[in-house]
């Protein structure tokens, strides 16, 4: 039997560096359930994530579809490449090669839709992210601030091809990735790490010429908006369940 869209329930997971969150929500963004989160387990491989995104669906409503959003360069649900993911006990940590040979290549899109045996997408973190707070018109980028940089762009509602602006070099053996990251705000204090991000945005803005900025993510300070006012559209406290609901809504 054809179930209308408007009915359909959505498993919503966001795939973190250090958390793994998650709820179930209506068509409409409604959450279902309070928010599961659950520590990302190391070491990581493509099966234990899938297994700890079905302990927390054990404990969420039923749901007819999957939207996973994920660290990491994706092709049509293929794994091009993942930070974290790789690393024996996760970021910062040293690389497994046994990770890096099991996640490169991996179809991590298809290997979700067949274990829980429902349609799923999954797409970069930021991405999903970015689908769920974009007006839908214009050049328009979503930047997730957390263990790294996360980066989205957005056409006239559609989702561009993936920039991995986390690896890119801001100076010498320095990454936006390592830059601007958690470890850095906690080692800089929020007031020279807000710096940074001004000047990342800065940087940014001359490559892209957006016509809207989203800052969000796991990071939040207040006073960054202020820092970047004349460049940020808004500020949004963003990798919520009902901003990863809204991917599955629109089909991406």
């Amino acid at each position: 039997m054809d179930m209308s869209t408007s009915s359909l329930m959505t498993l919503a997971i966001d795939c973190g560096g250090l958390n793994i969150k998650g709820s179930v929500l209506d068509s409409g963004a409604t959450l279902h359930a309070q928010p599961v989160t659950v520590p990302t387990p190391y070491p990581l491989s493509p099966q234990r994530l899938i297994e700890t995104i079905e302990g927390m669906a054990k404990g969420l409503p039923k749901f007819d579809r999957i939207t996973v959003g994920m660290p990491g360069m994706l092709r049509h649900g293929v794994v091009v490449h993942t930070p974290h993911y790789i690393n024996a006990n996760g970021p910062h940590t040293r690389i497994e090669p046994e990770l890096q040979t099991l996640w490169k290549g991996f179809d991590i899109q298809h290997a979700v839709s067949s274990y829980f045996g429902k349609p799923a997408i999954v797409l970069n973190d930021a991405e999903v992210h970015g689908a769920g707070v974009i007006n839908g018109s214009g050049l328009e980028v979503a930047i997730t601030l957390g263990t790294g940089l996360g980066f989205s762009m957005f056409d006239g509602g559609k989702l561009a091809p993936h920039f991995e602006m986390s690896m890119m070099p801001v100076r010498r053996n320095t990454t936006y990735d390592t830059w601007i990251g958690e470890r850095e705000r906690r080692r800089l204090g929020d007031t020279f790490w807000s710096r940074r991000i001004r000047l990342m945005v800065d940087d940014l803005r001359k490559v892209f010429h957006w016509d809207r900025l989203y800052i969000g993510g796991e990071i939040h300070v207040e006073f960054e908006l202020k820092c970047c006012k004349s460049s940020v559209m808004m500020w949004l406290l963003c990798r919520t369940p009902q901003e990863f609901s809204v991917a599955s809504k629109r089909g991406r």
